[in-house]
């Protein structure tokens, strides 16, 4: 059974920090992009960050650049998005997602096909 999970959420205070993690079952991260996305109710959903698992590339939102950092550790199959100085408007479910890729593909929603279930981040003020 293919899927991803992303796990990791919850309540912190404005200027603090989550990991968020994002599992894969059923098929290994080598060879995809992986990406991260937001979504407020009522809004669009955000490409947020993404990394390419063959090289490592990144791509960042300058709404998180220098405030998120994604890494990829091959020997759980995990990608991880670690988030610091959180802003209430960081606030909303976040996914992960992936697309199956010959380099980095960028955060946009359009490209990535295989979707796992969010998990909620909310900031505090």
């Amino acid at each position: 059974d293919v899927q991803l999970q992303a796990s990791g959420g919850g309540l912190v205070q404005r200027g603090g920090s989550l990991r968020l993690s994002c599992a894969a079952s059923g098929f290994t991260f080598a060879g995809y992009s992986i990406g991260w996305f937001r979504q407020v109710p009522g809004k669009a959903r955000e490409g947020v960050s993404s990394i390419y698992s063959v090289d490592g590339s990144t791509y960042y939102s300058d709404s998180v650049k220098g405030r998120f950092i994604i890494s990829y550790d091959n020997t759980i199959n995990t990608v991880y998005l670690q988030m610091n100085s959180l802003k209430p408007g960081d606030t909303a479910v976040y996914h992960c997602a992936t697309r199956k890729a010959a380099s980095l593909v960028v955060a946009e929603e359009v490209w990535y096909d295989r979707w796992g279930q969010g998990t909620l981040v909310t900031v505090s003020s």
